[in-house]
Parts: C-alpha cells; sequence; structure tokens
C-alpha cells in the first residue's frame, strides 16, 4: 500500500495488548510410499538388499488458515485478526477506517465482506476535515507472522474510480524500526482506474513509495478483475519471492534485482487486508463511483513446510 498505519492507527507494535474465523482445507499433501522392486537372480544367487526410496517431500504445513465460516454479520476472528482505526494523511486517502462489524463482517455464505461507504456516523475527522467515507483495514500483527511460504487469498475486488484494494505484508519488525526499513511485501493491489489490472510490489530501504521494485498482471481480452473471484498469491523463499495469479506467475525477484539496496525480506511478515478510497495513486472518487464498494475475501491461506 506504499505508507503504512493510518495516522491515528492502532500500531502493530502495541497491540498485544488487544483482545484476539467456510471450509476448512488442510494443505495436506499425500506420501506416496514405494515398495522395493527385486529383479530376478541365477539360480543360488543371493538379493542384495534394495535401495531405500528417496525420503518423500515434508508435507505442506498449515500455518494460517482463516475461511470466513460464520454467521452473516460476524465480526472477524479476534484470535487472527485485528482491525486497525483511523485515516491515512500520509497516502491522503479519503476514509476512516472504524473498528467492529460495521464496515468489515461475515457474509454467512464463507466470506469477508469488507465495506466502504459514502457516510460519516460517527462525525469522524480525517487529515482533511470531516471524514467523507468509511472503510476497514484488519492485519495480523501480534497473532500471526512467518518467514516464507505460500502466501495466497481468494478475493473480488470492488469496481469503481477511487477504489485502492489489497492484500499485502509489512515486517514484523515494523514498530521497532519503522518503514521502509521493516519491507513491505503487496500481493495485490488494484486501482479503480485499471479495472483489469493488479500490482505485486516490494518496498524496502532506497526503494519505496513510487520508486517500488514491482510487475503488473493483465487480465485477457478485457475482463475486470471486479467480474469474479480470483487468487492472488507470492511463493516466497529465501532471497526470492514470485507472485501469481490464478496460478500464473508474472513476475519473480531477488537481490539481484535491487542494484545493491538492502534486501529486507528474510524475517517474519504479518498479513493485511484493506479497502483504501482515495489517495495519491487511485485519485479520489467521482460521480462514476458507487458505493457502497464491497472487497470480498473468500479465504487467506499461509503454508510453510516447517
Amino acid at each position: 500500500m506504499t505508507v503504512h498505519l493510518p495516522h491515528r492507527a492502532v500500531r502493530p507494535h502495541a497491540v498485544r495488548t488487544h483482545s484476539r474465523r467456510r471450509r476448512t482445507a488442510l494443505y495436506a499433501a499425500s506420501l506416496l510410499c514405494c515398495s522395493a522392486v527385486l529383479t530376478a537372480l541365477p539360480g543360488g544367487a543371493s538379493a542384495a538388499p534394495a535401495p531405500a526410496p528417496a525420503p518423500a517431500p515434508a508435507p505442506a504445513a498449515v500455518a494460517f488458515a482463516d475461511e470466513f465460516d460464520g454467521p452473516a454479520g460476524a465480526a472477524v476472528d479476534g484470535s487472527k485478526w485485528q482491525l486497525e482505526t483511523g485515516d491515512n494523511v500520509n497516502n491522503h486517502e479519503r476514509q476512516y477506517y472504524t473498528g467492529g462489524n460495521g464496515n468489515a463482517a461475515l457474509d454467512g455464505q464463507g466470506n469477508l465482506v469488507i465495506t466502504a461507504r459514502k457516510e460519516n456516523p460517527g462525525n469522524y475527522q480525517c487529515w482533511y476535515g470531516s471524514c467523507e467515507y468509511t472503510s476497514a483495514r484488519l492485519n495480523t500483527s501480534g497473532k500471526f507472522a512467518a518467514a516464507y511460504g505460500h502466501v495466497e487469498a481468494r478475493v473480488k475486488v470492488p469496481r469503481g474510480q477511487g477504489m485502492w484494494p489489497a492484500f499485502w505484508m509489512l515486517g514484523d519488525d515494523f514498530g521497532n524500526v519503522g518503514w521502509p526499513q521493516s519491507g513491505e511485501i503487496d500481493v495485490m493491489e488494484n486501482v479503480g482506474f485499471e479495472p483489469g489490472t493488479v500490482h505485486g510490489t516490494l518496498h524496502g530501504p532506497g526503494y519505496s513509495g513510487a520508486d517500488g521494485i514491482g510487475a503488473g498482471y493483465t487480465l485477457p481480452n478485457g475482463a475486470a478483475f471486479a467480474d469474479d473471484f480470483h487468487t492472488f498469491a507470492v511463493d516466497w523463499a529465501p532471497d526470492s519471492i514470485t507472485w501469481s495469479v490464478d496460478g500464473n506467475v508474472f513476475q519473480r525477484r531477488t537481490p539481484a534485482d535491487l542494484g545493491g539496496k538492502e534486501w529486507v525480506f528474510n524475517k517474519p511478515f504479518f498479513l493485511i487486508l484493506n479497502l483504501a478510497v482515495g489517495g495519491y495513486w487511485p485519485g479520489d472518487p467521482d460521480g462514476s463511483t458507487a458505493f457502497p464498494a464491497q472487497l470480498v475475501v473468500d479465504y487467506v491461506r499461509v503454508t510453510t513446510n516447517d
């Protein structure tokens, strides 16, 4: 998202004192048992022991999963997520992020729905005055962080000028070192004026904001991401991160891409989901933008080989 916690948001290093949810899917790879086959030997000859088969790869372990099962209107699982509150002067976003289930709730069909509304029922104050919009931003800081693995979410983004949905990660040391030293991995960002394109980006010291290292992925045949659910993922290993959309790899980054700048991605990161309204990159909503706008999340999963 380029800039990070809202101006008056709960800070990652302070959230550990705060209270901590469709289809349970376990990523268990089957182990194949190989039996040794002995070749027929001449009479009187003895068979040497068959070599032991190579060990099967370790099954993927589910480090984190939320299928968003639960009744319609229920809040997110507080043992997995916290809701940030406040505005974001750094990006000049227009929304105020609220707590509770007013802007982030289950739909009773196995999805989390983050809703942006053109409203201000709480008389919230933003950097530009009385806030014009509300939305939600969730993170797992203090509850879940991991280094390496397969990080994936199945998401349907909203449509409209000024919409800025994102699924991304920040270094777990954010509260101590700040941004961009903490590092940021944007698994998926979409801005409303590019309905058919999403972006995957790295931010770190010397390559942050508009200077982030990344690439875009565009759907074929003029399709828009708001038309259906899509799966956004990174495969993250020491010294490499690979992005994909619906299994189609579109970018791989290593320290060699940074021109000698520091690679800050060999450490734990926590997860973030949010729907911003307006800002420097997407621009503000206009008369064509329909509200409420919804970011619908089917699931979030992180698997490792630990």
